[in-house]
């Protein structure tokens, strides 16, 4: 459950810890100043051990959109990870269209945010070299605070939301 913070959750938030609680998995979050970059995340780093997340979410010109969940210093190649997830030319999605869907603002995408698509419409993808950490730490639904919890747990998670994700070795040579 949400540990040692001052403010009062959402009821977005409420609910994603209501949902993890329900799952048994353990969570603990701390709050911070708004971040909307890995550098400002840094900054304001309490946990240091486990894989510290960045978040895209992109689409492709027939409307297919991801959740791209990635090692914070990761670079990343749009033209690349298409050509890898076999989805064609990608761009970043709109914050409408995030809203619409994960129902975060822009700044606060986390793969906890598969919670609000409800029908499935976004694939979630994850960086497999998160995977080889214990912990993996993302915001909880807002940029003023980061949740950690086991990577097995995130796991979890997103197969009880109906989000299988796709691993993608991106330390690997893309194939042709």
């Amino acid at each position: 459950m949400d540990i040692g913070l001052a403010g009062k959750n959402t009821d977005a938030e409420e609910a994603l810890y209501v949902f993890l609680e329900s799952l048994g998995v353990l969570v603990r979050t701390v709050g911070h100043p708004p971040v909307a970059t890995v550098d400002e995340a840094k900054k304001h780093r309490v946990e240091h051990l486990g894989a510290h997340v960045k978040n895209l979410f992109v689409r492709n010109k027939k409307g297919a959109m991801w959740l791209v969940t990635l090692l914070e210093d990761r670079v990343v190649d749009l033209k690349d990870l298409g050509r890898r997830l076999g989805a064609g030319h990608l761009s970043f999605a709109s914050p409408d269209r995030l809203r619409t869907h994960l129902g975060v603002e822009p700044g606060s995408v986390t793969p906890l945010a598969a919670l609000h698509d409800r029908d499935g419409v976004v694939k979630v993808v994850l960086d497999a070299a998160i995977l080889r950490e214990p912990l993996v730490h993302c915001h909880p639904l807002r940029n003023d605070r980061t949740s950690t919890l086991h990577t097995v747990d995130l796991m979890r998670f997103l197969h009880a939301t109906g989000h299988d994700p796709t691993v993608l070795d991106l330390d690997a040579e893309a194939a042709g």
